[in-house]
């Protein structure tokens, strides 16, 4: 069984002679590459003004683009692997992502993602919330390491979804920026939307919805600096956006900084602090990957010990 196809319908406003039409599509559509677009528009799946059309077609003023994206299989099958687990009891798991792993299936994305690797390990998600996205509740971008929490049961599911949906989740997590933010410590309450014109990227938008980063410098050394944020909303790419926008963006970003000052972006989801169905408080905590400790060594920046995973009583 598969997911009904996601359908789109666009019209082209530009120049009189415009942007090739896989370009037009995988900026306009979200999770879709330019190769995929390619890859639909040559599969009969993107027409222009209801005719059939080649990837590098260029597009007119006014030109109507609809197409559809083949749904995903719903049953995903166990993959095994290693997961480093910080956490588990009866209801919930908490593993440390690696990054370069994608959450869960989605466009480009249908194999060796965290959802596959979990069901190798907690079968019984299978069970648990969306059949794509077994006992996930909120998500990290692929090249973004650090804590994710994993319900085990329906309870668990629907109270961590609540606390998170509710900003009663404690998250923070480490960065390196380019140059030092000023002042060393403040809070970046900017909305958040997609980009106007590149809609595969979000941005500060007037219009968009609410979202506010609290930040913190730890420490400060050339052209660099160690920062710990803490997002109290937890919008697409959020802390991404906002440390770009005030002029500090987080190192190895490809799309919001400069990536060619690390392997990938340097940002950690470095603890996060919750409360169980029962009430107990809890704090997942994962020590940032080798390629993290390598990015801080050269810039000179020394990394806080990383807290113990467990019961949480602070």
């Amino acid at each position: 069984m598969a997911d009904p196809a996601e359908r789109f319908e666009l019209t082209y406003a530009g120049s009189a002679r415009g942007v090739r039409l896989d370009t037009f599509v995988a900026e306009a559509v979200e999770d879709v590459s330019r190769s995929r677009a390619a890859r639909l528009i040559r599969d009969g799946q993107v027409t222009v003004n209801g005719r059939a059309a080649a990837p590098s077609r260029r597009l007119r003023d006014g030109d109507i683009v609809r197409g559809q994206i083949p749904g995903v299989a719903q049953e995903l099958a166990p993959e095994p692997g290693p997961l480093d687990r910080l956490l588990m009891t009866d209801g919930f798991v908490a593993v440390d992502k690696p990054a370069g792993m994608v959450m869960h299936p989605g466009a480009g994305a249908s194999r060796g993602t965290l959802a596959h690797r979990l069901l190798a390990h907690c079968p019984e998600l299978a069970g648990v919330g969306h059949p794509r996205r077994p006992g996930i509740v909120h998500r990290l971008d692929k090249d973004t390491s650090g804590v994710v929490m994993i319900a085990r049961t329906p309870a668990m599911y629907a109270h961590l979804a609540r606390a998170f949906e509710q900003r009663a989740v404690r998250k923070r997590y480490l960065l390196i920026v380019r140059g030092s933010p000023d002042p060393p410590r403040g809070r970046i309450d900017a909305p958040i939307g997609r980009h106007p014109s590149h809609r595969t990227r979000m941005a500060v938008a007037r219009r968009g919805r609410p979202a506010l980063t609290a930040y913190r410098v730890l420490e400060c050394s050339a052209g660099a600096a160690l920062v710990e944020a803490r997002p109290a909303t937890g919008r697409t790419h959020q802390i991404r956006v906002h440390l770009a926008a005030i002029g500090h963006p987080i190192m190895g970003d490809a799309t919001y900084g400069e990536p060619a000052q690390a392997s990938r972006s340097m940002l950690h989801a470095w603890t996060l602090g919750f409360t169980d169905d029962a009430g107990g408080r809890w704090l997942a905590a994962a020590a940032p990957p080798a390629d993290f400790q390598r990015a801080a060594a050269d810039l000179g920046l020394t990394l806080p010990e990383t807290p113990t995973s467990g019961r949480d009583r602070g």
